[in-house]
């Protein structure tokens, strides 16, 4: 432990001697000339949000979820840091009770890019305090970069004017966080040892190999940025049964099947697939909401053009990243759909049957999620970024998507898509291959998720 606290403590320790180093003002003393958010290129959105990937993925407890609330937050922080240099949109903190903002002050100026580099810096100290100090050293260095950068472009009174209106802007947004008392601080303890198991056919209960406490049962109780408690709700699940002629038995059979092709080497396309969507491997790759990130950050960096597009990209795909695991795991422990892995195993009799997810390099033993199945949450936040994307950018663009590229412990070999409603479908998919979902938790994942980006999109963004 004290080795740990010595590490973070010189991490820091150099990042502000590097700082201090950096301090000397060399910017004009004119008056700066005010220029609009789009004036600027997506740098410090991009950058920032290519930090949040390695955060999310090695900070302990940050599970999809929680990943996604913190998206959502720090996506409207950064927004509405910036909202008055972005002239025909407009602030919706309005919408929520108790979020109390700062204002700018009328006649003065401010410098965009370094509003959004205090707001950021200190959004990431807030909601990843936990982070290791390799992380911390990171995200200290990037505030360091962009700052000295921008002393060196804007007079001194307006830099210090730009850092302490971002700082403040992320601390009340992180006040408003703390009145969710079931989603705030979520990270610290996110599973549950005393949520009892199925006690009837089909009930999900604690699955084979690792047999995990349940992640969030209480999730579905988080706060919603744009829908409401009915806007959660999905068609009821198909009815259990083990009638080899009942649709149930025969979308279990449709797992088993499949995975039983993909590690006997008959299937390199699925195999493929499901693999290259997985993420969900905790240190191994960023969360599955992360991953739509990673996207994101591919799509701004060949696509926004300024910051004003990357801005409105991530803050509407963190919202709906955020509602989507909402809403998923509410319908998740609403239904507890139990996993194929129970139903191929008990009713199917393959007692050594098992995922393709998460193979221990040690001893190649797979394992499941530790929640309910129906619907799929890697479907539903596909499904909402996918949304999203598309209202954004067209549905005429195309990606070739390289989050994995390079990767050697698994098949990251980039995949080519014609827009992004195939890869939110693809994505949904793979959950089948892998052997952790039925079709029909894919199916309603997917749509849920679109429903939810729709919302997202409909708050009063524009003047």
């Amino acid at each position: 432990m004290i080795s740990k606290l010595l590490s973070r403590f010189l991490a820091v320790w150099l990042v502000l001697a590097l700082f201090i180093s950096g301090c000397v003002n060399t910017a004009p003393t004119d008056t700066i000339e005010q220029k609009n958010v789009a004036e600027f290129a997506p740098t410090v959105a991009l950058k920032w949000n290519e930090l949040y990937l390695d955060l999310e993925r090695y900070t302990d407890g940050y599970r999809p979820p929680i990943s996604a609330r913190s998206l959502g937050y720090i996506g409207l922080a950064a927004y509405e840091s910036v909202v008055s240099g972005m002239p025909t949109y407009k602030s919706i903190a309005g919408r929520y009770s108790g979020l109390s903002l700062p204002a700018i002050t009328a006649g003065e100026a401010y410098h965009w890019p370094t509003v959004l580099n205090a707001c950021y810096a200190n959004s990431f100290k807030n909601f990843f305090p936990t982070a290791p100090a390799t992380q911390l050293f990171n995200l200290y260095s990037l505030e360091n970069v962009f700052s000295n950068e921008f002393k060196a472009q804007v007079p001194e009174e307006v830099f210090n004017r730009s850092v302490d209106y971002g700082k403040r802007v992320a601390d009340a947004v992180y006040e408003y966080s703390k009145t969710d008392a079931v989603g705030h601080e979520a990270y610290k303890n996110p599973t549950d040892k005393n949520y009892p198991d199925g006690t009837i056919p089909g009930e999900w209960k604690r699955t084979a190999p690792d047999f995990s406490n349940p992640l969030l049962p209480n999730w579905g109780k988080v706060r919603t940025f744009a829908i409401s408690d009915d806007e959660k709700k999905i068609p009821v699940p198909i009815k259990y049964s083990e009638s080899p002629n009942s649709q149930y038995y025969v979308q279990a059979k449709e797992v088993q099947n499949l995975v039983n092709d993909v590690k006997a080497g008959k299937e390199y396309e699925q195999n493929w697939i499901a693999i290259f969507w997985s993420d969900d491997c905790p240190k191994v790759t960023f969360t599955p909401a992360g991953r739509w990130i990673a996207v994101s950050n591919q799509v701004v960096k060949d696509h926004a053009g300024n910051l004003e597009k990357a801005l409105m990209t991530y803050v509407k795909v963190g919202m709906s990243l955020s509602d989507a695991g909402v809403a998923a795991w509410h319908e998740k422990f609403r239904y507890k759909v139990e996993r194929p892995v129970s139903y191929i195993q008990e009713v199917l009799g393959d007692k050594n049957w098992a995922t393709m997810m998460c193979p221990n390099p040690g001893n190649n033993v797979y394992v499941t999620p530790p929640f309910p199945a129906y619907p799929s949450g890697h479907s539903t936040f596909g499904g909402a970024a996918a949304e999203i994307l598309t209202a954004e950018y067209g549905s005429a663009i195309g990606m070739t998507d390289r989050c994995h590229e390079g990767r050697t412990d698994f098949l990251g070999k980039p995949r080519t898509f014609g827009n992004f409603y195939e890869m939110g479908e693809e994505n949904a998919y793979s959950r089948i291959p892998i052997g952790v979902h039925f079709r029909m938790d894919c199916k309603e994942g997917l749509s849920l998720g679109y429903r939810i980006a729709r919302k997202v999109n409909s708050l009063p963004w524009k003047k």
